[in-house]
């Protein structure tokens, strides 16, 4: 489950070329060198910023206001857009995100913004001191509370004064304890209280789980036996190189990674060929820092045993389902890394003790991975697809940072950007799989298909509601708005597999398929690969943090437009794909809902 929390970080820009785009309009776009790059997002940045100024109307960028560019990518056509974080009178305005589209020439196209309306509050002036925002803070999180600044909080409707605190080692956050809370500078009312972890078992799946007695058995991989002595340590003067080792996962059978040779009898579990990415051992301990993790290291460079009974073989897992994901972003979209910034993925597991769950955690800005809790789940959760979907909340919150619109006191989530943002990584977790191609994983529109549940997978795209543990739904309704994030998510992820592969019964890999329309309409696919494409252009371009349902069909059916033209079948059929799970224009809900 995505962590929702408001980001606090510096914010550095990342300069971002187009998606690889599959057939249709070809596009290409000449190499620059850094010093270029980084003078040519200078002056977009500049050129964007007075755009949106010039046209506050459309924008909603009014005086007082500050933007600070969070990303901005370049399409192969000239095309360019800039995505802005928000201050007012100093202050940063949660909520206040948007995107600003230009031209080759940097005349203004449009723009696209999460809230719709000013984010000025009524005053400045708070009531609460930050002590006594913290105290209310800890009190509802039952941990500890520091750090409270003024923001404005723009995100339910309205623009309110409030305090943005961070709490560690509360006991209503599973993954290592800390949230952060917004807590309202008049009232003291809690305006949002939300984990600093995306946790891939929510806590209403883990309670119908034990209502129903079950118990998850994961598939284990067979590993095959391996090749005796050292692999990959070819003679060196200079340490370190890049060596290529051998792994025994649990889930994926034997392996092949790309390791650090240290000295000569001597490797690192750690790949300089995708950035530096590497997996810790976090020991049972619930840290947040990647640098208190373990290193892994070895003799031979061979690692872990295919059981649970060597520590490192969790750390196979789950090192190649990092690689693997970062693999299928960069080849697939030229992404480069989790935030495009050529910086790699991170990862600890034997997080925590008796912890049955991963997370993505922003505040260590990597994967963190329990061993089971001995009761629902008794093996690490280092599926390939659970780290596919994981790792994408890390590309979301780099991107569109969709957020939902509450979290109960049990810690659940709800509401349509929430559940958009466990679709898209249910969606690229499901493409992670396509893109491996691994036999002892063979990919499928399912997700969590390996975790041993009795239904024989967590969700899948095709038909959504088949799901029964998470009560997923197929169809949007109004009631979408306040649906739990994972069975809200069914709408969308429903959405991009009509897109793929159409409506109606079908086989893929040996998986069959039976896809319902809800008005009984027939849709034909445009294939995986353009689907992915468009869902993939729309994040990164045409979604913010309040994105729900209907802002996402106008997101895919831009970049289908963009990408293929607005008279193409691929335009059309994104229209059809909508409408089959009842998201039209004609029944966008008003603002506000």
């Amino acid at each position: 489950m995505r962590r929702p929390h408001i980001r606090r970080v510096a914010i550095a820009v990342a300069v971002t070329t187009a998606a690889t785009l599959p057939a249709g309009p070809v596009f290409a776009a000449a190499p620059d060198s850094p010093a270029r790059q980084a003078t040519s997002a200078s002056s977009t940045v500049d050129a964007a910023r007075a755009a949106a100024f010039a046209h506050a109307s459309a924008t909603g960028v009014t005086e007082g206001d500050t933007l600070q560019a969070k990303d901005v990518m370049t399409d192969p056509d000239g095309k360019r857009h800039v995505r802005f974080v928000r201050a007012h009178q100093g202050l940063p305005v949660l909520g206040g995100d948007l995107v600003v589209h230009l031209g080759k020439q940097s005349a203004y196209l449009g723009v696209t913004r999460a809230a719709d309306h000013a984010v000025e509050p009524a005053t400045t002036e708070a009531k609460l001191t930050p002590q006594q925002a913290e105290q209310k803070a800890a009190a509802v999180t039952k941990g500890d509370a520091s750090g409270a600044e003024l923001v404005v909080d723009a995100r339910d409707g309205a623009a309110a004064l409030a305090y943005q605190v961070r709490v560690t080692d509360s006991e209503t956050a599973e993954s290592g304890g800390s949230s952060t809370v917004v807590v309202d500078a008049r009232t003291g009312k809690i305006r949002s209280n939300t984990p600093d972890s995306d946790e891939f078992i929510s806590p209403s799946l883990g309670e119908a789980l034990r209502k129903r007695g079950e118990q998850a058995t994961p598939e284990t991989g067979t590993a095959a036996t391996q090749p005796s002595g050292p692999v990959g340590t070819t003679a060196a003067t200079h340490y370190p190189v890049t060596a290529t080792g051998s792994g025994k996962s649990l889930f994926v059978g034997s392996v092949t990674l790309k390791t650090t040779r240290t000295a000569r009898t001597s490797f690192r579990l750690k790949d300089r060929t995708r950035w530096n990415t590497e997996t810790r051992d976090a020991r049972g301990q619930e840290l947040e820092a990647f640098s208190r993790g373990k290193k892994f290291t070895d003799g031979d460079n061979k690692w872990g045993t295919g059981t649970t009974s060597s520590r490192t073989t969790a750390a196979v897992d789950a090192q190649y389902g990092i690689t693997k994901t970062l693999d299928f972003y960069k080849k697939t979209f030229g992404r480069k890394g989790i935030k495009n910034n050529s910086a790699g993925a991170r990862a600890m597991v034997h997080f925590g003790n008796k912890v049955g769950n991963a997370f993505w955690d922003s505040t260590c800005g990597c994967m963190l991975y329990g061993d089971g809790d001995g009761d629902l789940f008794k093996k690490p959760l280092v599926v390939l697809d659970v780290t596919g979907h994981e790792l994408t909340h890390g590309v979301v919150d780099a991107t569109a940072a969709l957020e939902p619109t509450r979290v109960d006191q049990d810690g659940n989530q709800f509401g349509e950007p929430g559940a958009l943002n466990e679709s898209l990584a249910d969606i690229f977790g499901s493409n992670v799989e396509f893109a491996t191609n691994n036999p002892n994983n063979p990919p499928n529109y399912l997700v969590g298909e390996k975790l041993g549940l009795a239904q024989k997978f967590l969700r899948r795209l095709d038909h959504p509601s088949l799901d029964q543990l998470e009560g997923t739904i197929d169809y949007w309704s109004p009631a979408a708005y306040d649906t739990e994030v994972h069975a809200g998510s069914g709408v969308s992820s429903h959405a991009y597999y009509l897109l793929a592969e159409g409506s109606g019964r079908k086989t893929i890999g040996g998986v069959r398929y039976d896809s319902p329309t809800y008005d009984g309409s027939r849709v034909t696919g445009i294939g995986r690969a353009k689907a992915t494409a468009i869902f993939y252009r729309a994040l990164t371009r045409y979604m913010v943090s309040t994105t729900d349902f209907h802002d996402a069909r106008k997101a895919t059916l831009k970049a289908a437009a963009d990408m293929y033209g607005a008279n193409s079948t691929e335009y059309k059929t994104v229209g059809k794909a909508w409408a089959a799970v009842n998201v039209t224009t004609a029944n966008t809900p008003a603002a506000g809902h």
